[in-house]
């Protein structure tokens, strides 16, 4: 099986080079790699030339965008800019953050899952940061959730749920329209990757309320919302973020921002999302 990476990377000098180092030290090699410069006023392009230098499937492409930081969006457009460097002749596709350490057999593990059933659609392990010296799970998630740093996604999979949205929400939408579409998703807590920056390190305000109309945008409903917040306000331990997210919704809901999905998937994940709290209680 083919695998083609795409890393999006603003001013990652400090970690690209770890990332690209345990990358080109995988047992299976990826057949691709492209990093996308976006808009780095640092050293983050001369490090990937260098590997790129010694490893003839990694390469380069510059991308100008604005330097505000906002979840989802930049970071999406920046991994279609690569992607669309890119031929068809792939089996997945993945998209990395450009600063995470993986483990050597990662990816050919990751592809030994996706041949044993062709209803996999997505596949990723874990993200561990540094806590007191100490790797630990990076706990913002469910176990069954994939995060947004390490996706890898079957190409039938990735063209059927239309590729990535470029705003917040991309990193869940993506698994509830698998789920849609009759995908497995498959997570492997064998696999852990370490994280070097914790998830959301340089966030603003702008960006907490756009976790709200993330939630907004993915057809939740308030009460779906209302839970979903209290239960991430808490595990990022703090409380009031609760207010922004529901703040960002409502202000999403008054200016009818456009969904994610369509009414009929809407439909199926506000069920989804109901079943799997249920459960959760039960």
């Amino acid at each position: 099986m083919n695998y083609y990476l795409v890393i999006p990377a603003h001013n990652e000098e400090e970690f690209i080079a770890l990332t690209l180092e345990s990358l080109v030290s995988q047992t299976l090699l990826p057949k691709k790699v492209v990093i996308v410069n976006d808009n780095s006023t640092d050293k983050t392009a001369e490090i990937v030339q260098a590997f790129a230098k010694e490893n003839p499937f990694i390469s380069l492409v510059e991308k100008k965008s604005s330097a505000i930081h906002l979840p989802g969006s930049k970071v999406i457009q920046a991994f279609q800019t690569g992607f669309e460097t890119l031929d068809d002749d792939y089996d997945v596709i993945v998209k990395l953050d450009a600063d995470l350490i993986f483990p050597t057999n990662y990816f050919e593990t990751i592809t030994k899952h996706f041949q044993s059933d062709e209803r996999i659609g997505m596949v990723g392990g874990f993200c561990y940061i540094e806590k007191n010296g100490e790797w630990v799970l990076e706990n913002l998630t469910d176990k069954d959730h994939i995060r947004g740093a390490l996706k890898a996604y079957r190409k039938e999979t990735f063209k059927q749920i239309g590729g990535l949205r470029p705003q917040m929400g991309w990193d869940t939408v993506d698994e509830l329209l698998c789920k849609f579409y009759n995908w497995k998703v498959v997570t492997d807590a064998s696999l852990k990757v370490k994280h070097l920056k914790p998830t959301g390190a340089n966030y603003n305000k702008t960006a907490r309320y756009k976790q709200g109309e993330a939630f907004y945008t993915l057809g939740y409903g308030f009460w779906i919302t209302a839970i979903a917040s209290a239960k991430l306000a808490m595990m990022k331990k703090k409380p009031f973020l609760f207010l922004d997210y529901i703040k960002g919704f409502l202000k999403a809901k008054s200016e009818k921002k456009p969904l994610l999905v369509n009414e009929e998937q809407a439909k199926f994940i506000r069920q989804y999302r109901l079943k799997k709290m249920k459960e959760k209680l039960f």
